[in-house]
């Protein structure tokens, strides 16, 4: 994979990460179905709550309007009692300035309701205030509301107004002959009862009829939302698949009863069957590529080796010629150096190929310790200038796996720490297994005391022909495929690799199955002198 690529697929991805966060906002956390439920919910509540306040405050203006009836008929048989009084009758105040010594006789009339109020005022001063009782008898109105009765304007409008003790009242004031405004008054308590319990009933059924729809509303959404579910769990099932490398069968799609193109949820299935469509076929078209490529490297390869092992056995050969110059014995040793160099790209593209193409490796029990001490020996030889450290279990550790591919894996990372790190840099490795007990796994580590690895380059070290500055030197002999073979090995073995930099500390971690395999019996394996610690 080129760099170009690999930096269109990181933009690719970050920003489906933005997107993937602007949609998992706080307020479009929930999901569809509560969502439209909810929205459901709420525009019931919203009916409902307008038909009940519309019906309330019709049902109190129409009370409203009975009373306001009964309040017009009450005052107008007290003006009539008060008319036919004349000047100096029952009611009018006499020359002393009091009240009326018949006015309460008076003021029931034919016949007034219980509890109905009448009052007299006089140049705005209240003279008579009484109340009926259900008796038949008159109380005096509460001194507390002769200032209340005595504020009724007189255009002819009933008014509410609070009486004390008496309760809100509908009064109505009136003028007789004589210029006496007369107040009669009816309690307003029955229409004010009446519509608290009509808004009491209209909650409570309200209330009873919007948990009924909720339910019923949550029951119906979720069975026309189901088709949906399942093209999401085709979807999810879709995700899960490994597309990234190798032959895939993408055999998922959505059920033919969910892609009915009448349906908003029918078009969603057919879309997603027919992007399935076109992924498979993309997957099948890259698929025969990589095939194609991959036998074409073999192929190539696995040719170049014998033309390569000429040049060198005729580069070797010629040599031996001591007549000839020192340029052309200086020319033939460089054909020769670049020649084995080739040798191993072309080994190292061979065995990448098998390995992608999925060829088998051996399975015997490997004694990584005494794996890892061979190769830090060999280590040591071929660099003398750094210093090799080994951090060993006092037990051998035994996993199952290829010998000379593991052996490959550790020798590559002690290549790769050797050459990209300065003369003296200490170079430690180590082998263990996890603390846990049920994590079967060994872990052999690889760490060096250099500069270390950039961070834009950490992210790409394992992908093939990915080198740093330093490496790309000719005379280091680095082709760029050493740690892509690392990793390619140890995936063909159920494992992974990983690593991690920073100035001064630099860690490749590879990870192995270990399966349950009794250890080899051998002679117990001493440790060199450059294992001391």
């Amino acid at each position: 994979m080129t760099a170009t690529a690999t930096h269109r697929r990181a933009a690719l991805r970050t920003r489906v990460e933005g997107r993937r966060g602007r949609l998992s906002r706080p307020g479009t956390r929930h999901s569809l179905r509560a969502r439209l439920v909810a929205a459901v919910m709420l525009l019931l509540a919203t009916v409902c709550a307008v038909v009940g306040l519309a019906t309330a405050i019709a049902l109190r203006h129409f009370m409203l309007d009975q009373l306001d009836d009964d309040l017009v008929s009450a005052g107008g048989r007290f003006v009539s009692i008060q008319n036919g009084a004349g000047p100096g009758g029952p009611g009018h105040p006499d020359d002393r300035g009091g009240r009326g010594a018949d006015f309460g006789a008076d003021f029931l009339g034919p016949a007034q309701a219980p509890r109905t109020v009448g009052a007299t005022i006089v140049a705005g001063q209240v003279t008579d205030a009484v109340v009926t009782d259900r008796g038949g008898s008159l109380q005096q109105v509460p001194a507390d509301a002769l200032a209340t009765l005595a504020a009724v304007p007189t255009d002819g409008h009933p008014v509410s107004e609070d009486l004390g003790d008496l309760g809100t009242y509908r009064l109505l004031a009136s003028v007789d002959g004589s210029g006496t405004v007369l107040v009669t008054g009816l309690p307003q308590a029955d229409v004010d009862h009446l519509t608290e319990l009509l808004v009491v009933a209209e909650s409570i059924v309200i209330g009873l009829a919007l948990t009924g729809a909720g339910v019923a509303g949550a029951i119906a959404v979720r069975r026309e939302l189901r088709p949906l579910e399942q093209v999401a769990e085709t979807a999810g099932r879709v995700s899960a698949l490994r597309l990234d490398s190798g032959e895939v069968e993408l055999l998922e799609r959505v059920p033919a009863a969910h892609t009915d193109p009448g349906t908003e949820v029918g078009q969603v299935g057919a879309a997603l069957n027919r992007m399935l469509d076109n992924v498979a076929a993309a997957l099948d078209a890259r698929h025969a590529s990589e095939v194609q490529l991959r036998q074409f490297v073999a192929d190539a390869s696995h040719e170049l080796r014998t033309p390569l092992a000429a040049i060198r056995g005729y580069a070797e050969l010629t040599a031996r010629d001591r007549t000839l110059s020192p340029t052309v014995a200086h020319s033939l040793s460089r054909i020769t150096s670049q020649a084995e160099r080739m040798s191993t790209l072309v080994e190292d593209l061979l065995l990448l190929a098998r390995l992608d193409a999925g060829r088998p490796l051996e399975r015997t029990p490997v004694d990584l310790t005494r794996l890892v001490l061979d190769a830090v020996s060999d280590a040591g030889a071929v660099g003398p200038d750094h210093r090799w450290r080994l951090d060993l279990p006092p037990e051998p550790v035994v996993v199952l796996g290829d010998t000379l591919r593991l052996t490959q894996v550790v020798t590559n990372l002690l290549a790769n720490a050797r050459t990209h790190t300065p003369a003296g840099t200490e170079v430690t490795v180590g082998l263990r297994t996890p603390a846990d007990p049920a994590d079967r796994a060994v872990l052999v580590t690889v760490s060096d005391t250099g500069p270390g690895i950039p961070p834009a380059l950490a992210a790409h070290v394992f992908e093939r022909f990915a080198r740093g500055d330093g490496s790309r030197s000719r005379d280091r002999g680095s082709t760029g495929l050493g740690l892509a073979i690392v990793q390619a090995v140890v995936a063909a073995h159920g494992g992974t690799v990983s690593v991690a930099s920073r100035p001064g500390r630099t860690t490749f971690t590879v990870r192995l199955p270990a399966p349950a395999i009794p250890v080899p019996d051998g002679p117990t394996i001493p440790l060199p002198a450059l294992a001391t610690p």
